[in-house]
């Protein structure tokens, strides 16, 4: 695979999928060689705007398919633990979107079919491969603020969504934390690692679900992060790393910054932003060629976006389900809590 192009094949044809299959077409390393969906006609249709060879009305004809490299999962992310699970046991390469699954048990069960098949997987948390993100999570691990002392974070929609819509729907797993808080939560964990404790509050719709959310993740060193997701409300989408020799404030889009701030005790502000050569801020490139990258070096998990990273990420957000009382039809009473532990839902 060191000097062919990744041959991709894509699960799903929503609008994430499309917006990914828009940037693979335009990277000469990389062909998107297939696509599935459940309808045909869908799958026919999203074939034929991306000039994909090949179009399957049905899962288990892709997952057959060995002329493909890797898998990009952009189901509903219900469905991820088992379209992900597919694509594994036929012995493909996955890329899988976030939230990785709907709790930490199901992205365990995808994580040792990976590690017990020597397959690579990988959560699209595409985040984490952002030049930005990476440039200024460098900065911390410099020493550029000092010790971490506090993150904040925050992603909301003003909405209204309709009781119909999937952001609703437990069966899907709507709410606002799977959809969104899993950029704040991640965005702490980065930085912060998994914490030892954690505290939350959310409004719950009709439905079950959470409308909007608050935590307080803290650490063992003293470490807290203050993060918020909303369906109800537009947020300023910022983030701020405060250490204790400096801040980092990043403005709006802290998932895809074009910018951030670094103020350093003494000295004058300083402004980082984007390379325009890294193309537009939105771009999930950075993303695949991690996964293409790491495909060709022969490795299994990305160190960019880990998986061990991963299932910590899924266990806090399990464990602020818990405290809030959201649960999704189906699962067991027992999830893990982020230190590990059984926690009794609320």
């Amino acid at each position: 695979m060191t000097e062919q192009k990744v041959r991709w094949g894509i699960l799903a044809t929503g609008g994430m999928a499309a917006t990914f299959a828009a940037d693979l077409v335009d990277m000469p390393d990389a062909e998107v060689a297939a696509v599935a969906s459940r309808s045909t006609e869908s799958a026919k249709a999203f074939a034929e705007r991306f000039g994909i060879p090949r179009a399957y009305g049905d899962w288990d004809t892709l997952a057959a398919d060995d002329e493909l490299d890797v898998v990009y999962v952009a189901t509903p992310h219900s469905a991820h633990r088992a379209a992900a699970g597919l694509m594994l046991e036929a012995g493909h390469h996955v890329l899988c979107e976030k939230p990785f699954t709907l709790n930490a048990g199901e992205a365990a069960e995808l994580v040792a079919l990976a590690r017990d098949g020597g397959r690579f997987l990988m959560e699209a948390m595409w985040m984490y491969c952002h030049p930005m993100v990476r440039r200024l999570k460098a900065l911390v691990d410099d020493g550029a603020i000092g010790e971490v002392r506090h993150v904040q974070a925050d992603f909301g929609l003003a909405g209204p969504f309709p009781a119909t819509h999937r952001l609703r729907d437990p069966a899907l797993g709507g709410g606002a934390l799977l959809d969104l808080g899993v950029y704040p939560v991640s965005f702490a964990q980065l930085l912060l690692g998994e914490p030892s404790d954690l505290t939350a509050r959310a409004m719950l719709s009709e439905e079950g679900v959470d409308l909007q959310t608050g935590a307080l993740l803290s650490w063992e060193n003293g470490a807290l992060a203050s993060v918020h997701c909303s369906i109800v409300g537009g947020t300023a989408t910022s983030a701020s790393i405060t250490g204790s020799k400096g801040r980092i404030d990043v403005p709006d889009g802290f998932f895809f910054p074009e910018r951030f701030v670094l103020h350093r005790e003494g000295q004058d502000a300083e402004e980082f932003a984007a390379d325009p050569l890294h193309g537009p801020r939105a771009s999930l490139k950075h993303e695949a060629a991690e996964v293409m990258r790491a495909l060709r070096a022969g490795e299994t998990e990305s160190p960019v976006v880990p998986l061990d990273g991963t299932l910590a990420v899924m266990r806090t957000l399990d464990a602020i389900r818990d405290r809030v009382g959201v649960r999704y039809p189906g699962e067991a009473a027992g999830r893990v809590a982020a230190d590990g532990a059984a926690v009794t839902p609320a």
